[in-house]
């Protein structure tokens, strides 16, 4: 097989994303926090657990969303691995499903819930992207889709690797629930960069469905209100401290808001690099709250 018929190591890696496997990476470990437990004796499969939290199932829905997605990017992204050609025949989809099969190999170790939540996500990732569900169509289902396995399933998988596989406290499934119903609203503002390709090729992307002015208000009450939900379970589990800070952080979030909602095309890539990092820390200040209330 010639050069020319295969892509490059560093093209594969464009495609596979690493940027975006930190939320799921972070979700992971706050799941490990969360669930108060030791690590003594289970580091082989926390790392394990990370590695198929990032690399492996979140990387598999970006070569699966890059390979159903091609027609899309070559509006929006033409610089993209397969619009580009830089990926060609279908080595897109053949990584997709290399990747999707390492996975599944990944996380046999990791217990009954730890696999059957990377089945899950690895589900969602083909149903976000593929036909004929396509969840993608439907900005609701789709974002939610992804807001699931990127946040709730990593965070779950985490507590579960902690439980020796077994099913996590129920405060933790109740806090990453609710994370990644913040999290639909972070997914929406992904969507304000590609508003015309989604448009030209059918693509119902919440900012194609509301208007730029009533997606942008959906993402911020998104990601409001579960955070409020999650302060309200906080002061209820005698986490009062952890509440406050969390309390805290939403007050600068809904202050960084009123830029976004000002401007929502122009400011969506800053609020997601100065707004989205206080929603990830106060998941991790909630994992810390129930990590205490187990130490007590």
């Amino acid at each position: 097989m010639s050069a020319a018929s295969r892509p490059s190591l560093a093209t594969v890696a464009e495609l596979l994303k690493p940027i975006t496997w930190f939320p799921p990476m972070w979700a992971f470990g706050c799941g490990v926090v969360a669930s108060g437990l030791p690590l003594d004796g289970r580091w082989g499969l926390v790392l394990l657990g990370v590695l198929l939290a990032g690399p492996l199932v979140c990387a598999t829905s970006q070569a699966v969303n890059d390979w159903f997605d091609r027609e899309v990017d070559a509006i929006n992204e033409p610089q993209r691995p397969i619009p580009s050609g830089r990926m060609p025949g279908r080595w897109g989809l053949y990584v997709a499903l290399i990747w999707t099969l390492l996975s599944l190999l990944a996380a046999v170790p990791l217990g009954g819930w730890g696999f059957g939540a990377a089945v899950l996500g690895l589900l969602l990732a083909w149903a976000y992207s593929a036909p004929p569900l396509r969840l993608k169509r439907n900005g609701w289902w789709g974002n939610a889709a992804c807001a699931l396995s990127y946040e709730g399933l990593a965070w779950v998988t985490g507590a579960a690797v902690m439980a020796w596989g077994t099913m996590p406290q129920e405060r933790s499934v109740a806090l990453a629930l609710l994370y990644s119903l913040g999290a639909h609203g972070i997914m929406t503002l992904n969507d304000f960069k590609s508003i015309e390709g989604d448009r030209a090729t059918g693509i119902g992307s919440l900012p194609v469905r509301l208007g730029v002015r009533g997606a942008a208000r959906a993402a911020c009450l998104t990601m409001l209100l579960p955070q409020a939900v999650v302060v309200t379970l906080l002061l209820l589990w005698q986490a009062p401290w952890h509440a406050a800070v969390v309390s805290g952080l939403i007050v600068v979030q809904a202050q960084m808001m009123r830029r976004f909602l000002a401007n929502p095309r122009a400011q969506a890539t800053w609020y997601s690099g100065f707004g989205v990092p206080l929603f990830v820390l106060g998941m991790l200040v909630s994992a810390l709250a129930l990590r205490s209330l187990a130490a007590g």
